[in-house]
């Protein structure tokens, strides 16, 4: 169990510094209301995620210590966002898309108001 929580960490880490480093590059080259940093977080995560476990899964590695680094370690630390995505692609691709919409719809508007709760505590 130790190995595997190293490894997650040191993707963890990897992935963490990879997100800021994209705010970073965004800011110096676009300004706006959009969060562009963060949108493109999102969809590389979710590219990303997607593109391991297919190779991970072609070469017999889903259940390897680099799922633990790549998948749970660095998506997890660049993005949860490509979690999220994975998992709802997985209910679609099982036939469970009134899940996957409960899940989607669930996770945004449970999301933004525990936002809320947060702020309101907090004061």
């Amino acid at each position: 169990m130790l190995k595997t929580i190293i490894y997650i960490a040191i993707g963890g880490a990897i992935g963490s510094v990879l997100r800021y480093l994209t705010t970073v590059l965004v800011s110096k080259y676009w300004s706006s209301h959009f969060p562009l940093a963060t949108f493109i977080a999102n969809v590389l995560g979710c590219f990303l995620i997607g593109l391991f476990i297919g190779i991970l899964e072609k070469n017999n590695l889903a259940n390897s210590n680099l799922k633990w680094l790549l998948i749970t370690g660095f998506c997890g630390g660049y993005t949860t966002f490509s979690t999220f995505g994975l998992e709802n692609y997985s209910l679609f691709q099982n036939q469970n898309s009134l899940l996957a919409f409960a899940y989607i719809g669930l996770s945004v508007i449970v999301g933004l108001a525990a936002i809320g709760l947060g702020m309101f505590l907090s004061k």
